[in-house]
């Protein structure tokens, strides 16, 4: 059974509405979810492993989506604020989505088995998950997410 990205509507820290998986911009997407706030030095680990593939790879993008239960609109707005100001780059923010729902309910859709580490996806334009990984970042982990992605520009590309 394919695994499959639910879909969610949200705000990037750029206050950019969006729809996802289908307003994910790249042929492959790398996704770093994080269900708490410490986890950002989780997180941290694999930006520049991410940073450098985007590079290396125009169909690629990567997002950061903090995931956090329901709020009520002012409490959202004060946590947005508080997040878009302690992040100065403007793409950094536009990458920054937070979505706020049911994290049982997102977790199971995508079978991930709890909240204690990140997690990493790898999913193509229309939402399958390809791959996957859990935790910070390893030098492993790192040639396991290149193997796939690679693979998956190379059936894109033909």
């Amino acid at each position: 059974m394919t695994i499959r990205f639910p879909q969610v509507s949200a705000t990037n820290l750029e206050r950019k509405h969006l729809t996802m998986p289908q307003d994910f911009e790249g042929q492959a997407n790398i996704l770093l979810i994080a269900f708490q706030q410490w986890q950002q030095g989780e997180v941290n680990t694999w930006i520049p492993t991410v940073q450098q593939l985007e590079a290396d790879h125009p169909g690629l993008r990567y997002y950061e989506l903090p995931t956090i239960r329901p709020l009520n609109r002012l409490v959202r707005a004060f946590i947005n604020s508080g997040m878009r100001a302690g992040i100065p780059d403007r793409l950094a923010r536009a990458r920054t989505i937070t979505l706020y729902l049911d994290k049982k309910t997102f977790r199971e859709a995508l079978q991930l088995k709890d909240e204690k580490h990140i997690y990493v996806l790898l999913i193509d334009k229309k939402g399958h998950v390809l791959w996957r990984e859990r935790g910070v970042f390893t030098a492993d982990k790192g040639d396991a997410l290149q193997t796939q992605l690679a693979q998956l520009l190379a059936e894109a590309n033909e």
